[in-house]
């Protein structure tokens, strides 16, 4: 696959690139809650019942929900109430250990494809990009400190650290929206759960910025950009979307579905850009843009 020219030609410092799902999947993928929502849940929910905290009742309760795909964000948020640390309940600190059961020993289920995905975003951070997030792991994090590297996980609950992670004063920090495993308290499944960030107008104000004025990078997201906090953090107030310049690298997979999605995010200022057409193909094609780009930020080059 060629580079884009309006992408290779960016510098490490106009980039904000956000990670989904598919990068930890790719980098963990003998791990099945890195792989998707409900492969969370179920790994979550999996950890409830060996540790007994569910009733027979309650687990079979979840495990018809799940197997029948409903909103699977209400079954997350009642699983979480009934370990949550927000209840009186004793079983108050049973979802911290749940999380770190579901998410223990991340290091060694990493391979090596998957480690030079996160070895190039480490390096375009070290260049001035910004990364966030949409994931509960931190691979990334983990990844780096291997390298003899520092990475601070940020979650939206630090309010003062969100806003100079946006003002670009914390680069070497990784923004997760949705929470980091281990901040149980700053895990969210709901914009709601974010109100007292998204009524900090300050905030919120220095994470449109970015949108408006860098160019956000989307690794392994899919449909990140219907995520609806996604959408409370950077669509809905970006009123001139015409001038934005945005990627996306995909798996060109199923034509029609490539079509569709392509043409749904021109409309956010996103341009969907296919890595080749198995996922195996990304690592190599993302470690050419990587070294374009910081030649680029190196050299000056416009």
């Amino acid at each position: 696959r060629k580079l884009l020219p309006s992408l290779k030609t960016k510098k490490p410092r106009e980039l904000v690139l956000v990670i989904g799902t598919g990068i930890s999947a790719a980098v963990a993928p003998q791990v099945p809650a890195l792989k998707s929502w409900k492969g969370l849940i179920q790994a979550l929910l999996d950890a409830a019942i060996d540790f007994d905290l569910l009733e027979d009742e309650e687990s079979r309760k979840f495990q018809k929900c799940l197997h029948e795909d409903k909103n699977l964000v209400h079954v997350a948020h009642d699983l979480i109430q009934k370990l949550s640390p927000r209840t009186s309940n004793v079983r108050s600190t049973f979802f911290k250990d749940c999380l770190y059961e579901v998410f223990d020993d991340l290091e060694s289920k990493m391979e090596d494809s998957g480690k030079q995905l996160l070895q190039s975003v480490l390096h375009l951070m070290e260049n001035g990009a910004l990364v966030l997030t949409t994931n509960f792991d931190n691979l990334l994090e983990l990844y780096a400190a291997d390298q003899g590297k520092q990475l601070e996980s940020l979650d939206l609950t630090d309010e003062k650290k969100v806003l100079e992670w946006a003002q670009e004063k914390r680069k070497l920090s990784v923004l997760h929206i949705h929470g980091v495993y281990t901040n149980p308290s700053g895990i969210v499944l709901h914009p709601a759960g974010y109100q007292n960030v998204l009524r900090n107008t300050e905030v919120m104000r220095e994470i449109q910025k970015l949108y408006e004025n860098k160019s956000f990078l989307f690794l392994g997201c899919g449909w990140t950009v219907d995520d609806t906090t996604f959408q409370a953090l950077f669509l809905e107030a970006v009123k001139h979307k015409s001038d934005l310049e945005h990627f996306m690298l995909v798996r060109r997979g199923d034509v029609d579905e490539f079509k569709k999605l392509r043409e749904n995010m021109l409309d956010k200022g996103i341009k969907v850009i296919s890595y080749g057409n198995e996922y195996a193909d990304l690592p190599e094609y993302f470690k050419r843009l990587t070294c374009e780009i910081s030649t680029r930020g190196r050299s000056g080059k416009m």
